[in-house]
């Protein structure tokens, strides 16, 4: 019989990453920012930029000016990500100034992950934006056409606020309608659980603020809440700073789920939803 020679499948690619919870935000529901990394010195300690997007779907950007951008949100995520991302990385990290990555790299079986190139010492520092000028260094013309691809590609983008005081934490506007998604590094099961434990004791709101369900993104899970009319942003980290203490007690409970936990579990799962 042939050996199965499919890559394995990895739920969690950014797992031992520094800022796991942001990497998935920024692959999967922010819409424009960038983050800090740094390759290790075996990889010649190269500062990058990691970023949600490129043009024309770009993997990766090598700009005139030496800075190199990796793209998350437009790869796609084949067996493990990670280690397809690193290859996007290495690739780019071998070209000349100047040059863009037009394909997504098919990683070698055994190559290096994320895990492997990375420094894990360096933070990932997350920067929104309002906008796609980032893509372009200071040294790069920005003619009229451009100017307005670029003002354009900026109408699309969702607007989002990152919380202070919690990690990984966004507020987007949709509209008239804001929605707090908060990013977590926790296993699935005992962050639901967690949730759950909250949710059958009336204490998942954030105030006023209605939890709402859970998205379920590269092996973690993002609850959702539909934040009330009215609310700041400073209001909301200050609800969210309250909570999280609460939500980490829930998450470390060993305690079986009650039999009204194991209805408000049930009724999250129901609702959630698998991005990609």
């Amino acid at each position: 019989m042939a050996k199965n020679s499919s890559p394995a499948l990895v739920l969690r690619p950014f797992e031992n990453l520094p800022g796991e919870a942001d990497w998935v935000a920024l692959r999967e529901i922010v819409p424009a920012a960038t983050a800090t990394a740094r390759t290790t010195a075996e990889h010649g300690a190269r500062d990058i930029v990691v970023t949600t997007s490129l043009p024309d779907g770009w993997p990766a950007l090598h700009r005139t000016d030496g800075t190199v951008l990796l793209a998350l949100q437009n790869v796609l995520g084949g067996g493990d990500l990670s280690r397809t991302l690193a290859a996007n990385l290495l690739a780019i990290l071998d070209s000349e100034p100047g040059t863009s990555l037009t394909h997504v790299e098919t990683p070698a079986e055994d190559g290096p992950r994320l895990q492997d190139v990375l420094d894990a010492s360096v933070p990932f520092a997350v920067t929104l934006h309002d906008g796609f000028d980032y893509w372009f260094g200071a040294d790069q013309p920005i003619d009229a056409d451009l100017r307005k691809a670029l003002d354009d590609a900026a109408e699309t983008i969702i607007p989002t606020e990152q919380l202070a005081g919690v990690d990984s934490a966004y507020l987007a506007t949709f509209g008239r309608r804001r929605y707090l998604r908060w990013s977590m590094a926790v296993d699935e099961d005992r962050l639901v659980d967690g949730v759950a434990r909250l949710h059958a004791k009336r204490e998942s709101a954030l105030g006023t603020s209605r939890f709402l369900g859970i998205f379920r993104a590269c092996g973690i899970v993002v609850p959702v809440w539909d934040v009330a009319d009215g609310v700041t942003l400073e209001e909301l980290e200050q609800l969210a700073e309250e909570m999280r203490p609460r939500l980490e007690a829930a998450i470390a409970s060993t305690e079986p789920l009650t039999s009204d936990e194991r209805r408000a579990r049930a009724g999250i799962v129901a609702r959630q939803v698998s991005l990609r």
